[in-house]
Protein backbone atom coordinates (compact mmCIF):
# COMPACT_ATOMS: atom_id res chain seq x y z
CA UNK A 1 0.00 0.00 0.00
CA UNK A 2 1.91 3.15 -1.28
CA UNK A 3 1.86 6.20 1.98
CA UNK A 4 0.96 9.85 1.52
CA UNK A 5 3.63 11.99 1.06
CA UNK A 6 4.23 14.37 4.06
CA UNK A 7 7.28 15.98 3.23
CA UNK A 8 5.33 19.41 2.52
CA UNK A 9 2.87 19.07 5.24
CA UNK A 10 5.43 21.58 7.29
CA UNK A 11 5.70 23.90 4.66
CA UNK A 12 1.63 24.41 4.54
CA UNK A 13 1.40 25.13 8.08
CA UNK A 14 4.30 27.50 8.23
CA UNK A 15 2.40 29.32 5.36
CA UNK A 16 -0.86 28.93 6.94
CA UNK A 17 0.70 30.68 10.02
CA UNK A 18 2.37 33.68 8.48
CA UNK A 19 -1.20 34.06 6.51
CA UNK A 20 -3.20 34.08 10.04
CA UNK A 21 -0.20 36.40 11.04
CA UNK A 22 -0.70 39.16 8.96
CA UNK A 23 -4.24 38.88 7.88
CA UNK A 24 -5.70 39.16 11.61
CA UNK A 25 -5.76 42.15 13.46
CA UNK A 26 -4.49 42.78 17.34
CA UNK A 27 -6.07 44.61 19.58
CA UNK A 28 -3.56 46.62 21.72
CA UNK A 29 -3.93 47.59 25.53
CA UNK A 30 -5.47 50.76 26.24
CA UNK A 31 -3.83 53.24 28.89
CA UNK A 32 -3.20 56.03 30.47
CA UNK A 33 -1.55 58.49 28.68
CA UNK A 34 0.97 59.98 31.44
CA UNK A 35 4.27 61.90 31.53
CA UNK A 36 6.24 60.73 33.97
CA UNK A 37 7.93 63.37 36.15
CA UNK A 38 11.92 63.44 35.43
CA UNK A 39 13.90 61.69 38.44
CA UNK A 40 14.59 63.41 41.41
CA UNK A 41 18.50 64.58 41.67
CA UNK A 42 20.19 62.95 44.19
CA UNK A 43 21.33 66.04 46.23
CA UNK A 44 17.19 66.18 47.18
CA UNK A 45 15.74 62.81 47.55
CA UNK A 46 16.51 62.66 51.48
CA UNK A 47 14.65 66.14 51.44
CA UNK A 48 11.25 66.02 52.71
CA UNK A 49 8.88 68.23 50.77
CA UNK A 50 7.60 71.57 52.97
CA UNK A 51 3.49 70.74 51.79
CA UNK A 52 1.02 72.94 53.95
CA UNK A 53 -2.88 70.81 53.81
CA UNK A 54 -4.22 74.20 52.74
CA UNK A 55 -2.05 73.33 49.16
CA UNK A 56 -3.17 70.18 48.83
CA UNK A 57 -6.94 69.11 47.42
CA UNK A 58 -7.60 65.94 48.88
CA UNK A 59 -9.84 63.52 46.72
CA UNK A 60 -11.10 60.23 47.90
CA UNK A 61 -12.91 57.22 46.09
CA UNK A 62 -14.64 54.65 48.35
CA UNK A 63 -15.67 51.13 47.60
CA UNK A 64 -19.20 52.42 47.14
CA UNK A 65 -17.17 54.92 44.07
CA UNK A 66 -18.48 57.69 46.02
CA UNK A 67 -16.21 60.84 45.36
CA UNK A 68 -14.82 62.94 48.24
CA UNK A 69 -13.35 66.29 47.55
CA UNK A 70 -11.98 67.95 50.56
CA UNK A 71 -13.93 66.26 53.03
CA UNK A 72 -17.31 66.86 51.57
CA UNK A 73 -19.27 64.27 48.82
CA UNK A 74 -19.46 65.65 45.49
CA UNK A 75 -21.12 64.22 41.67
CA UNK A 76 -18.59 63.36 39.29
CA UNK A 77 -19.97 65.88 36.97
CA UNK A 78 -18.78 68.65 39.58
CA UNK A 79 -15.27 67.74 40.52
CA UNK A 80 -13.47 69.59 37.36
CA UNK A 81 -15.35 72.65 38.27
CA UNK A 82 -14.12 72.37 41.71
CA UNK A 83 -10.40 71.39 40.73
CA UNK A 84 -9.76 74.59 38.79
CA UNK A 85 -11.37 76.73 41.45
CA UNK A 86 -8.77 75.16 43.63
CA UNK A 87 -5.68 75.23 41.49
CA UNK A 88 -6.42 79.11 40.21
CA UNK A 89 -7.75 80.27 43.45
CA UNK A 90 -8.66 83.88 42.20
CA UNK A 91 -9.58 85.62 45.57
CA UNK A 92 -6.67 84.03 47.02
CA UNK A 93 -9.05 82.45 49.46
CA UNK A 94 -7.25 81.22 53.27
CA UNK A 95 -8.75 77.47 52.53
CA UNK A 96 -7.68 77.28 49.12
CA UNK A 97 -3.77 76.91 47.59
CA UNK A 98 -1.26 79.70 49.12
CA UNK A 99 -0.24 82.29 45.61
CA UNK A 100 3.41 82.80 45.16
CA UNK A 101 5.28 85.00 43.23
CA UNK A 102 6.86 83.63 40.13
CA UNK A 103 9.96 85.70 38.89
CA UNK A 104 10.97 86.23 35.25
CA UNK A 105 8.28 83.68 33.62
CA UNK A 106 9.49 83.45 30.08
CA UNK A 107 7.07 85.51 27.83
CA UNK A 108 5.27 86.51 30.92
CA UNK A 109 7.37 88.06 33.49
CA UNK A 110 6.51 88.37 37.08
CA UNK A 111 3.09 87.14 38.10
CA UNK A 112 1.14 85.65 40.71
CA UNK A 113 0.10 82.00 40.73
CA UNK A 114 -0.94 78.55 42.44
CA UNK A 115 2.80 77.05 42.00
CA UNK A 116 2.67 74.58 45.32
CA UNK A 117 -0.38 72.80 45.16
CA UNK A 118 -1.27 69.75 44.83
CA UNK A 119 -4.07 67.02 44.03
CA UNK A 120 -3.67 64.37 45.87
CA UNK A 121 -6.27 61.35 44.49
CA UNK A 122 -6.45 58.29 46.66
CA UNK A 123 -8.82 55.28 46.21
CA UNK A 124 -10.38 52.24 48.09
CA UNK A 125 -9.18 48.94 46.70
CA UNK A 126 -12.70 48.14 45.45
CA UNK A 127 -13.02 51.05 43.61
CA UNK A 128 -14.33 50.58 40.30
CA UNK A 129 -11.89 51.50 37.62
CA UNK A 130 -13.99 52.82 35.33
CA UNK A 131 -14.67 55.21 38.19
CA UNK A 132 -10.82 55.78 39.08
CA UNK A 133 -10.23 56.51 35.33
CA UNK A 134 -13.37 59.62 34.98
CA UNK A 135 -11.91 61.28 38.26
CA UNK A 136 -8.43 61.22 36.61
CA UNK A 137 -9.91 62.06 32.86
CA UNK A 138 -11.66 65.10 35.63
CA UNK A 139 -8.65 66.61 36.92
CA UNK A 140 -6.68 66.34 33.94
CA UNK A 141 -9.34 68.13 32.29
CA UNK A 142 -9.38 70.78 34.51
CA UNK A 143 -5.55 71.63 34.22
CA UNK A 144 -6.52 71.11 30.15
CA UNK A 145 -9.19 73.81 30.40
CA UNK A 146 -7.04 76.00 33.06
CA UNK A 147 -4.12 76.29 30.52
CA UNK A 148 -6.27 77.16 27.23
CA UNK A 149 -7.42 79.79 29.24
CA UNK A 150 -4.79 81.28 30.90
CA UNK A 151 -2.93 81.14 26.72
CA UNK A 152 -5.89 82.76 25.22
CA UNK A 153 -5.85 85.70 27.46
CA UNK A 154 -1.92 86.17 26.86
CA UNK A 155 -1.39 84.48 23.86
CA UNK A 156 -4.81 84.26 22.08
CA UNK A 157 -4.22 81.05 20.82
CA UNK A 158 -5.03 77.42 22.80
CA UNK A 159 -2.27 75.98 24.30
CA UNK A 160 -2.22 72.51 22.49
CA UNK A 161 -1.78 75.85 19.49
CA UNK A 162 1.42 77.24 21.40
CA UNK A 163 5.18 76.14 20.30
CA UNK A 164 7.27 74.80 23.23
CA UNK A 165 8.71 77.45 24.53
CA UNK A 166 5.29 79.17 25.58
CA UNK A 167 3.98 75.75 26.44
CA UNK A 168 6.77 75.50 29.23
CA UNK A 169 6.16 79.29 30.34
CA UNK A 170 2.07 78.15 31.01
CA UNK A 171 3.22 74.58 32.32
CA UNK A 172 5.54 77.11 34.92
CA UNK A 173 2.57 79.01 35.83
CA UNK A 174 0.02 76.40 36.25
CA UNK A 175 2.43 73.17 36.69
CA UNK A 176 0.48 69.81 36.48
CA UNK A 177 0.83 68.25 39.90
CA UNK A 178 -0.80 65.28 40.55
CA UNK A 179 -0.24 62.71 43.42
CA UNK A 180 -1.71 59.17 43.17
CA UNK A 181 -1.30 57.44 46.46
CA UNK A 182 -1.57 53.67 46.90
CA UNK A 183 -4.92 52.34 47.10
CA UNK A 184 -5.88 51.29 50.14
CA UNK A 185 -8.89 49.20 52.02
CA UNK A 186 -11.35 51.49 54.14
CA UNK A 187 -12.85 50.64 57.47
CA UNK A 188 -11.53 47.02 56.88
CA UNK A 189 -8.03 45.03 57.78
CA UNK A 190 -5.40 46.45 56.06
Amino acid sequence: MPGVNSSSTADMAFILLIFFLTATSMNTDKGLARQLPPPVPDELKNQEADVKMRNVLRILINSQNQISCQGDYIDIKLLKNKTKEFIVNKNNSSDMPQKVLLKDVPFLGDLMATKNHIVSLQSDRGTEYKVYIDVQNEIVAAYNEIRDEFSLEHFNKKYAELDDEHQKSVRAVFPQKISEAEPRTYGGKK
